[in-house]
């Protein structure tokens, strides 16, 4: 599931859309002003969006809204969490080790401890 949403947003178009809807909901038209690629194509990209359920879509009179689903994203950011636990635990012992190495000498060339 996870692979299928980067293999979805590893497209520059695709990735794009997901971004300006991250601004909150938009019409197609307003999407379209803001890439450089014709309507047809940004709908075609919404569609393969909305199959996957990165993105709804619904009516408002004529033109068509789309927004970001958070559950897509809800679904990534708990698999991203255990990672992002490993890099935090590893950037904080690297702080340590930096704050460590700033520690002044004493006049024996030893590090004070603090």
């Amino acid at each position: 599931m996870h692979l299928s949403l980067f293999q979805l947003l590893s497209d520059e178009s695709r990735f794009r859309i997901v971004e300006i809807l991250g601004d909150g909901e938009q019409a197609v038209n307003a999407i379209v002003s803001r890439m450089n690629i014709e309507q047809s194509g940004v709908s075609r990209h919404l569609g393969i969006l909305e199959k996957a359920g990165v993105v709804a879509s619904r009516a408002d009179g004529v033109r068509r809204l789309y927004s970001l689903c958070p559950e897509r994203f809800q679904d990534l950011d708990r698999w991203m969490a255990r990672y992002r636990r490993l890099w935090e635990g590893r950037l904080d012992s690297l702080g340590e080790a930096l704050a460590h190495k700033r520690r002044p000498a004493d006049p024996k060339g030893r590090r004070r401890m603090t």
